[in-house]
């Protein structure tokens, strides 16, 4: 069946429980005197037995759209060359279009009218009274649950190395790639070099490119579209006893086992590493925490997380917050002189002191061009203080404008 219909108009019949919109379009609302209107409505609940209460608690509760990000399921019921239309009853009809009809095509093109779809609720007030929803962020939305379930289980994956680089392999497990530390590997694959030679290190890894082996997913991060695996993790129950020994709180003594972009692996004991994640290294800003360690190296940390088997630390937990220096003395309001030392997709990023940065929003200059027009990388200037949590680590500013430099 071809449906000619455009998205100005719904072409479907009206759902079992449509909108406010819908039911105006098809006639569902009669338009009476209201003497007329009580005399029909009252005529009608005496005859079917109804209690007019009731009938409003059904029409109330069958308005309620799902919420944003809900994931919904339903058979397709038509697919357009622009378009997918899903029946997700109670609520009406989901509709798949424009960027995130784009996004899906790939996965668009196996899908046929009549199959059972999931797809994740991006807006329900849609003029034409569809709920827009995303088959792509669906799929995502299902991947990490599932990465999650691995990790939680432990389950040994077997998977083939994709490349591989000085400071491990990637693996890719349902599209998404992975990283398994060099020091995730177990002895029999792990590079024995003399003097930590790294590009000696890199040729020894490249042969196992092509080969599977077994691992299991030690740590998902969604954010960053990233998953970590280990080969050294396939017995579970063994690694369980050996973590059940350590308690959050305890300080340790370390030594660095490997360096990734999002942090460092240390070494606790014979078959425990931790992960350092690169918010936790220090309290001031770290770009590359290759810059600040070497493999090998001696490292004190403490334990502040241990979550399914996985162990959690923090270098910058075993020193001065320096953000505590300004709890009770500086506020919302204040004027403070900071440089400019990073900038992001949100806007610069200013210290006033080593460990304490707050954010200079884009929207304050009206665009990311003009900020960067004002605000030069390694300059200090002047800023009003317009949000302030220590506890939380938390300050928002806002640039001076026509303050000169401050000295």
């Amino acid at each position: 069946m071809t449906w000619k219909a455009k998205h100005t108009r719904n072409p479907y019949s009206v759902p079992l429980f449509p909108t406010r919109k819908q039911k105006e379009q098809s006639g569902f609302y009669l338009y009476m005197k209201k003497d007329t209107e009580h005399d029909a409505v009252a005529t009608i609940a005496e005859h079917a037995k109804v209690e007019l209460s009731s009938v409003g608690k059904m029409l109330d509760k069958a308005e309620m759209p799902p919420e944003i990000d809900t994931l919904v399921e339903g058979p397709v019921i038509a697919i357009e060359k622009s378009s997918v239309y899903i029946n997700i009853a109670p609520f009406g009809t989901g509709i798949i279009y424009g960027r995130e009809f784009i996004n899906a095509k790939d996965i668009i093109k196996k899908v046929n009218i009549g199959d059972v779809v999931k797809a994740k609720v991006v807006s329900t007030d849609n003029e034409d009274g569809y709920i827009e929803l995303s088959l792509k962020e669906a799929k995502q939305a299902l991947m990490w649950s599932e990465a999650d379930k691995a990790i939680r289980s432990k389950m040994p994956l077997e998977l083939t190395v994709k490349e591989a680089n000085k400071g491990g392999l990637i693996l890719e497990w349902q599209g998404i790639a992975g990283f398994l530390p060099a020091s995730q590997l177990k002895s029999e694959h792990y590079p024995r070099v003399e003097d930590s030679d790294k590009d000696k290190i890199l040729k020894a890894l490249k042969m196992l490119v092509g080969k599977r082996i077994t691992v299991v997913m030690i740590s998902a991060l969604p954010k960053e579209g990233k998953l970590i695996f280990s080969e050294k993790d396939t017995n579970p129950e063994e690694r369980q006893e050996i973590v059940g020994k350590y308690a959050v709180g305890t300080e340790l003594d370390c030594t660095v086992a490997g360096i990734v972009d999002f942090g460092v692996f240390l070494k606790v004991e014979e078959g425990l590493e931790g992960l350092v994640h690169i918010s936790e290294i220090d309290w001031g800003l770290v770009e590359d925490p290759r810059t600040m360690f070497k493999i090998g190296d001696a490292v004190k940390a403490k334990i502040i997380e241990i979550k399914d088997g996985k162990i959690s630390l923090s270098i910058k937990a075993l020193k001065e917050n320096p953000w505590k220096e300004f709890e009770g003395t500086l506020k919302k309001g204040d004027i403070v002189s900071g440089v400019v030392i990073k900038f992001n997709k949100h806007g610069a990023l200013v210290s006033i002191k080593q460990g304490v940065a707050g954010l200079v929003h884009n929207s304050s200059f009206g665009s990311e061009e003009k900020l960067k027009k004002s605000l030069e990388l390694g300059e200090t200037y002047n800023f009003q203080v317009t949000l302030f949590e220590p506890k939380d680590q938390r300050m928002t500013l806002v640039f001076l404008d026509g303050e000169k430099k401050a000295e």
